[in-house]
């Protein structure tokens, strides 16, 4: 019989699980799927609430960004690939998270001709399918069907994920968790005008983090370089936690509770 959680406390992602009386309590396991390097500093509070709970967490990264030069100079290919997962494997480092997967799709390239057998969004699939093939994950996190802002990469790999979470049967279908801005709580931001909002009430699963998950969030978004420049990685954090969380990272049951 597989550990599943019965519920999920709505301030933490500590998971209340049940075992078989012969087999004790397992630590539950948490798996973050996203598209590119520096997709999980929109929740990287509850990340790094999640390690310091206990929690078994790991990341999966789609692609490695080899098309997002970003702020810098790099130009477009596998070293900018390279580059930007050294970022990444930065911001788990702060964020305390020790199991990282990439699985170097090309960015950019998720929405292409998805239906296609050997397409970038079918190969993410059979990916993430030999992740979650024996790992008896509890909770997967990933984009919601929105994306963020509507990025076509973000969008896939919601969709992908929600697809095979969806077909595992009860007793070993993880729960599945889409982040959401509350409505109302954007700043007034042009670069965020078009990030999608959730009403509040759909916004079922709250993750109340401190001021140690938000300095170590803070330390994460200092490893994307290439994506940021000095005074954006240092602004993005405490704006965040001054409008959008407020203290409390947002997140809807992908299935409802």
């Amino acid at each position: 019989m597989n550990l599943r959680p019965l519920s999920l406390a709505l301030t933490t992602l500590c998971l209340a699980a049940t075992a078989q009386a012969d087999k004790p309590p397992q630590t539950p396991r948490v798996l973050f799927v996203f598209a590119h390097p520096d997709d999980e500093l929109f929740v990287a509070p509850a990340i790094a609430r999640a390690v310091r709970a206990g929690q078994d967490v790991a990341v999966v990264y789609a692609t490695s960004g080899d098309q997002g030069p970003g702020v810098s100079s790099m130009e477009r290919g596998s070293a900018l690939a390279i580059h930007r997962e050294a970022e990444a494997s930065c911001a788990m480092e702060a964020l305390g998270v020790s199991q990282t997967s990439f699985l170097k799709l090309g960015d950019g390239t998720l929405g292409i001709a998805a239906h296609h057998p050997e397409s970038p969004a079918r190969l993410f699939g059979y990916g993430l399918s030999s992740i979650f093939d024996g790992s008896d994950i509890d909770m997967v996190v990933t984009w919601g069907p929105d994306g963020g802002y509507g990025h076509a990469d973000h969008r896939m790999v919601s969709a992908v994920t929600t697809q095979l979470v969806q077909a595992m049967p009860e007793g070993e279908r993880p729960d599945l968790l889409y982040p959401g801005i509350r409505a109302g709580t954007l700043p007034p931001d042009e670069a965020m005008k078009n990030w999608a909002v959730t009403v509040p009430e759909l916004l079922d699963v709250s993750v109340e983090y401190d001021e140690a998950d938000l300095a170590a969030a803070h330390r994460a978004a200092q490893c994307h370089e290439s994506q940021f420049d000095e005074q954006t990685r240092q602004a993005m954090m405490p704006g965040f936690d001054q409008s959008i969380w407020q203290g409390v990272v947002h997140f809807r049951s992908a299935f409802g509770r």
